[in-house]
């Protein structure tokens, strides 16, 4: 007998949906059949999306920007995660500058994530380094991490890292097989100005300075070799110009990532009474953009949501330089991109990630995995549920296919009938 069966869902398996039932022991699934088996507990999800549970590869919970903390923690932001389907998160320790204190942010960070409710990792972060490098990435491998960030800008906070040391992470990246992911945009393309309002953030920050770095960091990747992973891409002119221009590397070498809002939203919401809720970086873009990045979907390789809550109250300035950049969005992501893309997001969200991070035992419906899913129930409605801390959402209102309904994390349920369920969470 086993211990919990899942009947009559409409599964997804190799890229399709399938009418099938899907039988649980303990943490894995054992066994996908049509056939009909007694277990120890019984859901009935007729008519319903059954779909691997989605991992999030970009969150930034409890982060600490000098003058403030993202308001989610692990807890809150692992709970919203599990309402929108998620059941593995990957974080990223504060930026250091030397081995010693990669160590001491990892043990800090570890003890931050023992409240989570979904399974969660870390990705290591650099800051304008001042150490040996292969110390480095040896400490941060011995410490069983295995993808590492920089940033390409902020110099004016002495996180910037230099180019030098970009090309020799990445055939560090090679020689020791970790991900390099970068946030990328030309520092000498911003414009700090202490009188830019919140309106003015895409004169700060434009996208020729995401587009043009971003060709830059490509072009390493093709001369030195390595694999590298952009975060966050804004823009539709970005995708184009690296399809155009190296398409031999891109999801292949060079990775890239986008994010639900730059499908979803555009700069004119800077505009709104509101506006400055709506300041992330980089920034939203225009409708042609948007537009040109939805055209785009299939030369993205990930979604993550660069969840980076806050209250209205911590954003609600006029000065840029007084607001902290970041938005929430982990509990939507599905939501939101499965109502523009279907079934095409789903790889994005699941198989995609946990191949470039080596992740195996989860990611998709099959015997033997991990029993992590989630049920999707079809209905056409707007947003208009909030699990969040935080005050407010820039997704309200908005149009879905469907909820979720039942969320599963190793064989155990986190949500059930739209009820949390809480567990521990494990390191991964």
């Amino acid at each position: 007998m086993f211990d919990l069966r899942i009947l009559d869902g409409l599964v997804y398996l190799n890229e399709g949906f399938k009418k099938t039932n899907i039988y649980i022991n303990k943490e894995h699934i054992a066994l996908v059949s049509e056939e009909e088996f007694d277990a120890l507990d019984t859901l009935n999800v007729s008519g319903s999306l059954v779909i691997p549970a989605l991992i999030d590869p970009h969150v930034h919970f409890n982060l600490d920007l000098g003058f403030i903390h993202s308001r989610d923690d692990f807890l809150s932001g692992s709970i919203q995660a599990a309402f929108g389907g998620v059941t593995t998160i990957i974080d990223f320790l504060d930026p250091v500058d030397n081995p010693l204190d990669l160590e001491k942010a990892y043990f800090k960070r570890l003890e931050e994530a023992k409240n989570s409710c979904v399974d969660y990792r870390f990705h290591a972060t650099i800051k304008n380094p001042k150490c040996n490098l292969e110390d480095f990435v040896k400490k941060m491998k011995k410490l069983d991490i295995h993808s590492l960030k920089l940033f390409t800008t902020y110099s004016d906070s002495g996180r910037r890292t230099y180019d030098d040391e970009i090309i020799e992470l990445l055939k560090l990246s090679e020689k020791y097989n970790f991900l390099l992911l970068a946030h990328i945009e030309n520092d000498d393309l911003i414009t700090l100005n202490d009188d830019f309002s919140y309106r003015d953030l895409n004169r700060s920050r434009p996208t020729i300075s995401e587009t043009k770095e971003a060709l830059k960091l490509a072009s390493y990747v093709r001369n030195y070799g390595g694999y590298l992973y952009m975060v966050h891409l804004s823009s539709g002119y970005t995708i184009n110009k690296l399809k155009e221009e190296y398409s031999d590397i891109l999801n292949q070498r060079f990775f890239v990532e986008s994010c639900p809002h730059y499908f979803t939203l555009t700069s004119d919401s800077l505009f709104r009474e509101d506006g400055y809720l709506y300041t992330l970086a980089p920034p939203l873009r225009s409708m042609d953009e948007m537009l040109k990045l939805r055209e785009n979907f299939k030369n993205i390789y990930t979604i993550g949501t660069d969840h980076c809550a806050f209250f209205k109250e911590d954003k609600n300035h006029y000065r840029l330089r007084d607001i902290p950049l970041g938005i929430g969005g982990i509990e939507y992501s599905f939501d939101l991109l499965y109502n523009l893309f279907g079934n095409e997001v789903i790889p994005k969200m699941t198989k995609h990630i946990f191949k470039l991070h080596g992740i195996s035992d989860r990611g998709s419906i099959e015997e033997g995995k991990l029993a992590n899913l989630f049920v999707y129930d079809l209905m056409e409605n707007t947003i208009d549920d909030f699990h969040g801390f935080v005050d407010y959402s820039v997704y309200m209102g908005m149009k879905r296919k469907g909820r979720v309904i039942h969320t599963i994390n190793r064989g155990k349920f986190l949500v059930r009938n739209m009820n949390l369920l809480y567990q521990q969470g494990k390191k991964i």
